[in-house]
């Protein structure tokens, strides 16, 4: 029986065929898998006063980016962060009122494991999805739903195939088991779709999605002990220091780390003044949501100031207030 390359390229259709049994294969498997565990995660997020925060690292993090973009447009807001660049400042964006759905098929995934201390200092509850649930990731999740596929549609059994698109499901399980919890109906949806995605991304301003209330104002002169207070109390992990009414400096939860590495026994004898950034990013009221998250994403910032053209501060955008 002849083997070349043509012969196998006439077998194409066959081999497609295979793997898409083996993938629908796998998702009837996950049919024995619900257990309470997905109903605790479900009563975790619809209980959940802040955001879904996904997680995850190579093809569950692509899948995470996914399921994240699935919750916020039924109804649960969410976003996807990378565990690596929680080290980055990423980290302002999270809450105590957050919950966090963190992906890994192995559940011992380096970059998440590193993660996951800082989330538990948080106070943040997490959701695990893998196919280990004697994982360490599953060990210090408060839910832990199990993802495990009997084999990959990979004729190799290695990569990513099966499993991927069953941890795919499973976020979909999830997205939808809430929408009927919330009576989610179509003119929710449509609340969501206002003539699609970019065309309300091309018309919403800083104005529609600003915070303008209890706005985290700190003086310049305050101890950081103090300001850590504020900052925490904001819930924007940022304070924002104003003279006259203008905008003066900011700091950030990360500037705050930082300060504390650096001068450790003598940090409570610093300042806001002593770490704040004197330029942070502005924009005007009608600067549009599309031109806030090119700045954000080119200056590597999650926060923008709002202010008038003498820079009194009019409110805060996030890069979570980017995506109502």
């Amino acid at each position: 029986m002849s083997n070349t390359p043509n012969d196998r390229l006439a077998q194409a259709r066959t081999y497609a065929a295979q793997c898409i049994r083996d993938e629908a294969h796998a998702l009837t498997e996950l049919l024995g898998q619900l257990d309470e565990n997905f109903d605790h995660a479900v009563e975790m997020i619809y209980h959940c006063r802040g955001k879904v925060i996904v997680t995850g690292v190579g093809k569950s993090g692509n899948i995470g980016a996914k399921i994240a973009a699935t919750f916020s447009s039924t109804g649960t807001p969410s976003f996807f962060i990378n565990p690596l660049d929680a080290y980055h400042g990423d980290l302002g964006v999270m809450t105590s009122d957050d919950v966090v759905l963190a992906l890994s098929n192995s559940g011992q995934t380096d970059e998440l494991l590193r993660f996951i201390p800082i989330v538990l200092h948080m106070h943040i509850p997490i959701i695990s999805m893998t196919s280990n649930p004697d994982s360490l990731l599953a060990k210090y999740s408060s839910a832990h739903i199990l993802v495990k596929v009997s084999k990959e549609a990979c004729p190799l059994n290695l990569a990513p195939t099966s499993s991927t698109t069953a941890a795919l499901a499973m976020g979909d399980a999830l997205a939808v088991a809430l929408m009927e919890v919330r009576r989610f109906r179509p003119r929710d949806f449509a609340q969501f779709h206002p003539g699609g995605e970019l065309g309300k991304r091309l018309l919403t301003t800083a104005r529609d999605v600003m915070k303008s209330d209890n706005l985290p104002i700190i003086p310049s002169d305050m101890h950081l002990g103090e300001a850590i207070i504020h900052v925490s109390k904001g819930k924007l992990g940022l304070g924002v220091s104003l003279r006259d009414g203008k905008v003066e400096g900011l700091i950030t939860d990360g500037d705050i780390r930082r300060a504390m590495e650096r001068w450790q026994s003598e940090f409570f004898d610093k300042t806001v003044s002593d770490i704040m950034t004197t330029s942070p990013k502005c924009v005007t009221p009608s600067t549009k949501v599309t031109e806030i998250q090119r700045i954000m994403n080119k200056y590597k910032v999650h926060t923008v100031l709002v202010t008038d053209q003498e820079r009194h501060l009019l409110g805060i955008v996030d890069h979570y207030r980017c995506m109502l």
